[in-house]
């Protein structure tokens, strides 16, 4: 594997950092504070091509590769969890699954329009009863003549007030258990939709997150992702999707952790020295080199893997649980180098600390994620191939 950034994927980076720098540093504070950014920001990453940068240009996209999804992450977690989470959910979780499962229809309907940043997409799978147990989900879909009406709620759902589609997923069998659910298009201007926001959340603040609710929501037929009973395999795939993203965006949370450490290392002095000679201090600092490096070099694989239409749940699950990991830690340290003002507003790794427990339980949490990987080593799980794979790079 040669993972060395093509002249395109630098010119890239260099465009989304100097985003990051000019649209969302100098405005991060004051938005963690409020709850909520400025949503202007949605069309300037929509001019910038970054809403479908890894989908095809026949479907309103940039037509790049799946790892320069990565490094749009990577770059948008270094300013702020939340406008990564906004791209992951967006493009990761709703449009990509668009990409891999939705019929020529639903791909004009829906996913042009949200490679292009006209819409925005996103994500209906937690319930309050069901989180890391799918099977337990209580919303349904029951089939009345060309339609389906649905019945239930969701929670945790990002961008749930502004998202103009959710893939939501539903029971049409809740006798079959995980064969007996479906996916299906739900837009918000369906009467019986409704959402509602969460507050005081303890971190990635910034971000709008909340519960959707269904009463007797109806949709036409054709809005049905997949055939009836996919709905868990479409989750599953969506997820390695997902999951790519926030362990990308890991990697950035690490290097703004970094990179703050050490300034401050630089800058602040004890016991007649700089902090950054102290040999616990080197500690830190070298951990969060080793676990930057060694997450990027997992996510990377997987990318090459979606790259040339491969399977890589088995993949994308350890990078996620790892980077994710690393990002935790890394905003531990940085907080304890800070000493005292690490812990106050003054410095922004008490932000990216707060920011970064949220990734170690969504999609997958640590334990789901450490669970999987034994399982793969002691032969009790298998990744087969799907009927329906991500186009292999390029696919324009």
């Amino acid at each position: 594997m040669n993972f060395e950034f093509s002249h395109e994927q630098e010119l890239l980076r260099k465009t989304v950092r100097q985003f990051v720098e000019a649209e969302i540093s100098p405005f991060i504070a004051e938005w963690d504070a409020k709850g909520g950014f400025d949503p202007n920001v949605w069309k300037r990453l929509a001019d910038l091509g970054l809403m479908g940068v890894c989908i095809p240009e026949k479907y309103g996209g940039s037509g790049m590769d799946y790892n320069s999804l990565a490094i749009v992450c990577e770059e948008l977690e270094r300013g702020d969890t939340a406008f990564r989470t906004a791209v992951s959910v967006h493009t990761g979780l709703n449009s990509m699954t668009l990409l891999q499962w939705g019929t020529e229809w639903q791909k004009e309907q829906f996913l042009i329009p949200q490679a292009r940043g006209e819409k925005i997409g996103a994500f209906g799978l937690t319930e309050p009863g069901a989180g890391s147990d799918v099977a337990a989900l209580l919303t349904t879909a029951v089939r009345n003549g060309n339609d389906y009406v649905i019945n239930g709620q969701k929670t945790w759902i990002s961008l749930c007030d502004v998202a103009d589609h959710f893939i939501v997923f539903a029971y049409t069998d809740k006798m079959k258990k995980h064969q007996g659910i479906s996916a299906f298009i739900v837009e918000r201007t369906r009467p019986g939709f409704s959402s509602k926001a969460i507050k005081g959340k303890y971190g990635i603040r910034s971000g709008n997150t909340g519960e959707l609710f269904f009463d007797d929501l109806r949709i036409p037929a054709e809005n049905r992702l997949g055939e009836e009973g996919e709905g868990f395999k479409i989750a599953m795939a969506a997820l390695d999707n997902g999951r790519f993203t926030v362990a990308a965006g890991a990697c950035g949370l690490i290097m703004a952790c970094l990179e703050e450490s050490v300034k401050y290392c630089q800058s602040r002095t004890t016991f007649g020295r700089p902090i950054g000679e102290h040999q616990l201090v080197q500690q830190m600092i070298a951990n969060m080199e080793a676990g930057y490096q060694m997450s990027r070099l997992l996510v990377y694989r997987a990318g090459e893997m979606k790259n040339n239409g491969i399977r890589n749940t088995r993949e994308t699950s350890l990078a996620k649980w790892q980077a994710c990991d690393f990002a935790n830690k890394a905003a531990d340290d940085a907080v304890q180098i800070h000493g005292a003002y690490g812990y106050s507003d003054e410095y922004p790794v008490a932000r990216y600390l707060r920011n970064s427990k949220a990734p170690v339980i969504y999609e997958g949490t640590r334990e789901i994620h450490t669970i999987m990987q034994a399982e793969y080593v002691l032969g009790k799980r298998e990744d087969k191939k799907l009927n329906r794979m991500l186009p292999p790079w390029p696919s324009a």
